[in-house]
């Protein structure tokens, strides 16, 4: 009977241990994913196709929060605790970046860095020009992008940036209502963004919507896919899964 008794305790025992262990390691794995998605990525998916060719909808990717420093945007729920950026430094030509939106920071948007302060931006017959120079573009044949509706054929282009960043984008002609622009000066302390499918994005060209961006508003950059999927079947067709995953775009970088 003592057996029994001594027996019954430490199993007692050892359970409320290995419960409060089972607790302190939630905890830490929290406060552990909570930091690396405040400091070190934060994961976002893509809703609409104002970046294809580069971004498709239904891809998955992280973004780098230190890229270019931190500002209040950087934490969760966007606390007014300071102002301005920790670390901060501009982001490249070039460069897909996830911000938030001017006119509504509680919106994040994604595309691509095109001027930077004090850059001359502008669309003439739909080609665009940097600090009165043009961008070169380099015609690689049609491309059919899917979606809900009909397929649509546009046109790429590889376009070659002034520091020699190279991307593709898309259009359906040169003659759309953004591709004929005003001369957009960069203010100091702002950006200047669009999107690759260029006829389909509401981007900085359209000031009273998106506009110049804030350094302080940008929450870093795309780093690479890490799933992607075309979700066309209805959800319950757990089947077709399998077959819907864009296999090859899964962790790929992002350029």
């Amino acid at each position: 009977m003592r057996n029994v008794l001594g027996s019954q305790r430490p199993v007692a025992k050892h359970r409320t241990n290995g419960l409060v262990e089972n607790v302190k390691t939630i905890i830490y794995a929290g406060l552990i994913a909570i930091g690396i998605r405040t400091f070190a990525f934060e994961p976002f998916n893509i809703p609409s196709g104002s970046m294809i060719p580069t971004l498709l909808v239904g891809d998955y990717l992280f973004v780098s929060k230190f890229s270019y420093g931190y500002s209040r945007f950087s934490l969760p729920l966007s606390p007014p605790f300071f102002s301005g950026r920790i670390f901060g430094s501009l982001p490249k030509r070039g460069d897909v970046a996830v911000f938030k939106l001017p006119r509504d920071t509680s919106t994040d948007y994604i595309k691509r860095i095109i001027g930077l302060p004090g850059d001359h931006v502008q669309m003439r017959g739909g080609h665009l020009f940097i600090n009165n120079v043009e961008v070169p573009r380099q015609d690689e044949g049609r491309y059919t992008a899917t979606g809900d509706g009909p397929p649509i054929i546009m046109e790429r282009f590889l376009e070659t940036l002034p520091n020699g960043v190279t991307h593709y984008i898309l259009k359906e002609s040169d003659n759309g209502p953004l591709d004929n622009t005003q001369d957009y000066l960069v203010p100091e302390g702002y950006v200047f963004a669009m999107g690759d499918n260029r006829d389909n994005s509401l981007d900085s060209r359209v000031l009273n919507a998106v506009g110049f961006i804030p350094v302080e508003n940008l929450v870093g950059r795309a780093e690479f896919l890490f799933f992607s999927i075309d979700a066309t079947s209805p959800w319950w067709q757990v089947w077709e899964w399998p077959f819907e995953i864009r296999w090859s775009r899964l962790f790929t970088g992002i350029h």
